[in-house]
């Protein structure tokens, strides 16, 4: 059987069926058992958190671990990298964090850094905005100077389209959304959590601080529904966990493979950096071979704002982000790439993407001149 994107789609607008119906009980535990809230559950008031910031969602995370009483030390990244190894271990020596946290594809800047490449730039550079994070190289860093440190790996805009070995890197949480690289429409937070990290939850000393994000709430439910039997805290959103699993299937059990949906991402990414090289764009990560491969994001040319050139892609049928990281909002932009963009190579997505995006740089600069 071979899924696509509509059918991905229809599955969200079938009828929607009870949450302990028989064919929804089969259909959510097939959904837990193909993919398997991290401040209230994991961390409690006054522990440490040790946050890698490389753009927004960093602070994002900083303030959410605040929120529930974890005392946060922030390491930000120079714009355009990540933080280096150094770095990390040198805060791991002066104290003992519950949690180290970090980005592994900020949406705010599109870079990152892979493992493969990591050592070039191991104690000069840091990756930010658009950047990927070096996930491996960071949980090898945490095992081997603070052992009993939970590395968590905010990977919203990174699963589906980078390669993320959890069991081989030793990550103990990765978290994730439904609307990016899966495929799916928004609406569904996931998560994927370690055996040292449920053992943390099971053994902390006070109450969890959220009520319908407990984990204490949902495990019993997430176990029930594995073992085919219905059970109830909250009512599930059925519909977006059909279409979900659709998604999962697509992934997991058809064409292409996951490592043939990396190479196209791969491939698709550099043809449309390549395109904004030829126009003379400049990216935000300072080195091209760390830019995340399912987003570019880019400067706006001299003389050029927003509303010379956002417009002219939506025009052309293209839409496209502004900025997001607070320092330089107003001086890029942000294309996305991944998914059904890039996997379903017959609907012609990355051909009018860089069509559009010479029309609309050129068309703007002329008018400009």
């Amino acid at each position: 059987m071979q899924l696509n994107a509509t059918q991905v789609l229809f599955a969200n607008a079938a009828p929607p069926v009870s949450h302990v119906s028989p064919d929804f009980i089969k259909m959510f535990g097939d959904a837990i058992r193909l993919t398997r809230q991290v401040a209230a559950n994991l961390v409690e008031p006054g522990e440490n958190a040790l946050v890698l910031q490389s753009g927004y969602f960093g602070d994002s995370f900083s303030e959410c671990l605040q929120t529930y009483g974890a005392n946060v030390d922030l390491i930000k990244a120079e714009l355009g990298t990540t933080v280096t190894q150094a770095a990390i271990e040198q805060a791991l020596k002066q104290k003992e964090y519950k949690v180290l946290t970090f980005t592994h594809v900020d949406t705010s800047t599109g870079t990152f850094i892979h493992y493969k490449c990591m050592y070039h730039t191991l104690y000069n550079s840091t990756l930010r905005p658009g950047v990927l994070s070096d996930a491996k190289s960071i949980a090898e860093t945490v095992r081997r100077v603070s052992p009993k440190t939970l590395v968590i790996a905010d990977c919203v805009c990174s699963v589906g389209s980078e390669d993320i070995r959890f069991d081989d890197w030793g990550l103990d949480v990765v978290l994730t959304a439904s609307q990016k690289g899966l495929g799916t429409p928004p609406g569904l937070s996931i998560l994927i959590a370690s055996q040292r990290a449920i053992q943390t939850f099971e053994s902390r000393a006070s109450p969890v601080t959220s009520y319908y994000a407990s984990w204490k709430k949902w495990l019993p439910i997430m176990k029930a529904y594995e073992a085919g039997t219905p059970a109830y805290f909250a009512t599930p959103p059925v519909n977006l966990i059909q279409s979900y699993l659709a998604s999962l299937i697509q992934l997991t059990r058809t064409g292409p493979s996951l490592e043939e949906r990396f190479r196209l991402h791969r491939e698709a990414s550099q043809r449309i950096k390549d395109a904004a090289k030829d126009l003379g764009l400049k990216q935000i990560a300072l080195d091209p071979a760390f830019a995340a491969n399912g987003m570019t994001t880019l400067y706006y040319p001299d003389g050029l704002v927003a509303s010379d050139v956002l417009p002219r892609f939506a025009q052309r049928g293209l839409v496209i982000a502004g900025g997001l990281l607070a320092e330089i909002k107003d001086k890029y932009f942000r294309i996305g790439h991944m998914g059904v963009t890039v996997v379903e190579q017959q609907r012609g997505d990355v051909e009018h993407i860089i069509r559009v995006l010479q029309e609309s740089i050129t068309e703007a600069r002329s008018q400009k001149a």
